[in-house]
């Protein structure tokens, strides 16, 4: 086979894998969407605080140190312990539900029935909220995550894929980030199970009923603040899951909220209704950004990986504003 042939193989394959990184993010705010009818701004940074407090649980680290420090005079930094990925995860997932609760409780339970732009405006605070309180309670310095998922490239792969070309060419086997692999399957497996939940279970027909009509669900017995709790948590869940992916591949930092920004296009393109949908539109995303900066960034001077998703979404915007696989919206007047 042709080494040019097996670099763009390699390239495709690499973009599927970055769209599945999108993918997971863009599956929390289809959630909230999808449950609620509310656009979550905050979906990426409920990312980075999953992300911030699984780290700050697993290395021993006193929560709010620099606050008690400040005002005690004390010296506090860890508490001189490390807790296991698992344990540390299940306690992240216990501090996503408790978030879930209490942002219904003080907020959302208060909104009933409001128009969406109202609730629009509650999860944009919340994101400005909930990265200054995620600094003030791990602090902003960049951590590293070890969760055990196996990362960097995989030379079984390279050796496999280096006898596919003639003895003596220049090329050396394809690279693929083991990482990447794990999270496509994680995606692959969340689909599924969401897309289970929400069409053949009865909490996911609930939840849909919410989402047309808040007076109407109320009116046959739905409990608008379970069913809010309960898709905030699993929405947290799924924060959880891309904040695990991302903070063990690019380390935890606050940048880490700004993947929610690779997001947007691809729920404009998989459609805001769709859990499939935020799959394949992540997949689209990856793989157009990466053959465009391979083939197209060297005529343009480089760097289309940085726009070219927008583009892309914009012309979606233009001809089909509900997306691949977005519920068509008709109003009759």
């Amino acid at each position: 086979m042709s080494p040019v042939v097996l670099n763009l193989i390699e390239t495709i394959l690499n973009g599927l894998m970055a769209g599945v990184m999108y993918s997971l993010v863009a599956l929390g705010f289809v959630l909230i969407f999808k449950a609620s009818g509310i656009f979550n701004f905050a979906q990426g940074v409920m990312a980075l605080f999953a992300a911030l407090t699984l780290v700050g649980l697993q290395t021993g680290q006193v929560p709010f140190a620099h606050l008690i420090n400040a005002v005690l005079g004390t010296n506090l930094h860890s508490f001189g312990w490390t807790l296991p990925a698992f344990a540390a995860v299940i306690g992240t997932l216990l501090v996503m539900v408790l978030f879930a609760y209490l942002f219904e409780a003080l907020v959302l339970k208060h909104l009933v029935n409001q128009e969406p732009i109202i609730l629009f405006m509650a999860t944009i605070g919340l994101a400005y909220f909930l990265e200054g309180f995620g600094d003030l309670m791990w602090g902003s310095d960049v951590k590293t995550m070890d969760v055990g998922i196996p990362s960097g490239g995989s030379f079984w792969w390279e050796d496999v894929t280096l006898g596919w070309v003639a003895e003596g060419s220049d090329y050396y086997g394809m690279y693929i980030d083991r990482l990447d692999v794990v999270a496509a399957v994680v995606a692959v497996v969340l689909v599924i199970v969401l897309t289970i939940f929400s069409q053949y279970t009865r909490m996911g027909r609930a939840l849909r009923a919410v989402a047309d009509d808040h007076q109407a669900a109320l009116s046959v017995g739905i409990s608008l603040r379970t069913i809010w709790v309960v898709v905030w948590s699993i929405a947290g869940f799924v924060a959880l899951v891309a904040g695990i992916m991302w903070g063990s591949k690019s380390g935890v930092q606050f940048s880490l909220s700004l993947i929610a920004l690779k997001a947007l296009p691809v729920l404009i393109l998989g459609g805001f209704t769709s859990i499939p949908g935020a799959i394949v539109g992540g997949l689209i995303i990856g793989v157009g950004e990466k053959l465009a900066e391979i083939y197209v960034g060297p005529m343009v001077g480089g760097a289309v990986e940085n726009w070219f998703a927008y583009v892309v979404a914009l012309a979606f915007l233009l001809f089909r504003p509900q997306g691949l696989f977005g519920e068509r919206i008709i109003e009759r007047v």
